[in-house]
């Protein structure tokens, strides 16, 4: 599972059972850390989830910005309220909210439709780097 926090909206993958292909599940419109922790908590149930990956909203220099600070408290306040054996892992994701807007744009998406997708898909293209880098090492 990814998830592309946001104190707005946050954007859902999911992974297939290999592991080897992500899918956009859904853009979640954030109403209270409570609610938001327990509509996670029922897509990871559901789903059977044992690993998500935060994407880490860093600076283009690489450094920590008042985003990437809020995603981890907010991956913090997650994690205490999940099973021990559920893993949370970060993974970089300079650039991917400009890739997500491209591929929506070359598939003619209105942008009232874009708004609506495009943290789902920018949680998608996380996701996929973060399955396909683990495949290659």
């Amino acid at each position: 599972m990814c998830l592309d926090y946001g104190t707005v909206r946050i954007g859902i993958a999911l992974s297939d059972l290999t592991q080897t292909l992500a899918s956009g599940f859904a853009t979640y419109t954030c109403k209270s850390y409570k609610q938001d922790v327990e509509y996670l908590k029922k897509i990871i149930s559901e789903n059977n989830v044992k690993k998500i990956v935060f994407g880490l909203p860093l600076n283009m220099d690489g450094s920590e910005s008042a985003q990437t600070l809020k995603t981890r408290k907010f991956a913090e306040v997650l994690k205490q309220n999940l099973d021990d054996d559920i893993e949370i892992v970060f993974s970089d994701e300079r650039m991917t909210s400009l890739i997500a807007e491209k591929m929506l744009l070359s598939a003619d998406v209105s942008r009232q439709k874009r708004k609506m997708v495009i943290d789902k898909v920018s949680a998608t293209i996380i996701l996929q780097d973060y399955l396909d880098f683990k495949r290659s090492i």
